[in-house]
């Protein structure tokens, strides 16, 4: 009996509703979320802690958030991942090479944040946060170019699940790893121990090969056609229609979740809460309901369609900021950080689910990497900016209780967006060939 032979019995065994998720391509889905994932936690919670630990004011930990901004702005380089052929190792293939040389710049990156600490030059400490924000943003173009290729339009739901499994796994592993060896020893070891995540996606590459549905852009080609690599993506995009009404849903539907998500662990730490404590209740209830919640959302997905599912978990992750008001309200509670943790993770469970399946599908597979990082970018920017200049001052002015009150009413505006594109039928005229094409 040959190897897939076997795990094909293997898979066969399983419940029913289990199998797509074993399946080889969301397998790698997971483990490339790992990678994902846990590059975004050491600049945003993680060294939220490590600058509270280190007597930081709020305002400046706070102000941290703008080293993540690479993120938003990844797509500006995204056609030099889908073009420009790297020496030797292109051998292996497109995805395959970028894949290791963003996984590398990622190791070194969090080595260099690691020496420098923010007692030391909170200066340099915000330069070196940046350059991981950047390389993370750069490792995250490929994993999502790849990941969108490398599944088949029927299982971009699956995909989409497996991959927040991962990107919660990671960020919640490293984030909590981080906070153990810290403890037991420093701030600097815990970053060089968590640098090792970025090795999941770089073996899953090598594992997996390249996508069969990757169509490569060479940047060889005359000059007329790098520049249509290069404003390629945008143009295709925005031809569609309803476009800039899209465009807007993706920078709006966020805003209250990224608001909100950023300030989590100043909130812990002025209720008191210790580094175990935090690890604790993030990987002990937080996975857990994390868990649930993205096999719920696969679940809500295939049963109430992509529609339907979305706008509910765009409602119950505008409502899970609200457990946060109760926890800040109610001070230092295990069962209060419980729910509250339990809450959020079940919410973004569901959405990363419904929410990422729906961004996938709009991706052009002539241009998936760029148009995913666009997309990608665009869903958290307008968080982000607000978050790193303004947080600080909103939780001064209105104290921890009104601010999450507070994200949770602006997250309003893209649930009613989302509900208009509906009613107009732009949902169905905004897929792209990676949703739309039909299983080779």
């Amino acid at each position: 009996m040959t190897e897939t032979a076997k795990a094909a019995g293997w898979r066969a065994t399983l419940p029913a509703a289990v199998r797509p998720y074993v399946e080889p391509a969301p397998l790698a889905a997971l483990f490339l979320g790992l990678s994902s994932g846990f590059g975004y936690a050491m600049i945003a919670s993680t060294l939220a802690s490590w600058l509270s630990d280190e007597g930081i004011d709020i305002k400046q930990v706070t102000a941290f958030a703008l080293v993540i901004l690479p993120y938003n702005f990844k797509f500006l380089w995204a056609w030099i991942i889908e073009g420009v052929k790297l020496p030797l190792l292109h051998r292996l293939g497109q995805r395959v090479s970028w894949m290791l040389v963003a996984g590398v710049l990622m190791m070194v990156a969090l080595a260099n944040l690691a020496a420098h600490p923010p007692s030391a030059d909170l200066a340099a400490t915000a330069v070196a946060a940046l350059l991981v924000g950047i390389a993370g943003a750069t490792y995250d173009i490929v994993i999502d170019g790849y990941r969108i290729e490398l599944l088949p339009p029927e299982q971009l739901g699956v995909g989409a699940g497996m991959s927040q499994y991962g990107w919660r796994i990671g960020a919640s592993a490293a984030g909590a790893l981080a906070l153990v060896v810290a403890q037991s020893w420093s701030w600097q070891a815990a970053y060089l121990v968590c640098s090792g995540f970025a090795l999941f996606g770089m073996a899953t590459a090598l594992i997996m090969g390249e996508p069969k549905r990757h169509e490569e852009i060479s940047a060889r080609r005359p000059m007329a056609e790098i520049g249509r690599a290069v404003i390629g993506p945008f143009v295709e995009f925005f031809q569609r229609r309803g476009a800039l009404v899209i465009l807007l849903f993706i920078i709006l539907h966020k805003i209250g979740d990224t608001l909100a998500n950023l300030t989590f662990r100043p909130l812990f730490k002025t209720l008191g809460y210790t580094k175990n404590e935090i690890a604790l209740f993030d990987v002990g209830v937080g996975f857990w309901a994390l868990l649930i919640g993205v096999f719920v959302g696969g679940i809500l997905y295939a049963r109430m369609g992509l529609k339907r599912s979305v706008l509910f978990s765009l409602v119950l992750m505008m409502v899970s900021n609200l457990s946060f008001a109760g926890l800040a309200l109610v001070g230092h509670s295990n069962a209060a950080m419980a729910g509250a943790i339990g809450f959020e993770n079940f919410a973004s469970g569901i959405g990363g689910v419904t929410v990422v399946a729906y961004f996938s599908a709009l991706c052009d597979l002539r241009f998936t990497a760029a148009q995913y990082a666009l997309i990608s970018a665009a869903a958290s920017i307008v968080g982000r900016v607000v978050t790193g200049t303004t947080a600080g001052t909103l939780i001064d002015a209105m104290g921890f209780v009104e601010f999450y009150i507070f994200t949770t009413i602006i997250a309003l505006p893209g649930i009613l967006l989302f509900w208009v594109m509906m009613r107009m039928g732009l949902i169905e005229d905004s897929l792209g060939t990676a949703g739309a094409e039909p299983a080779s």
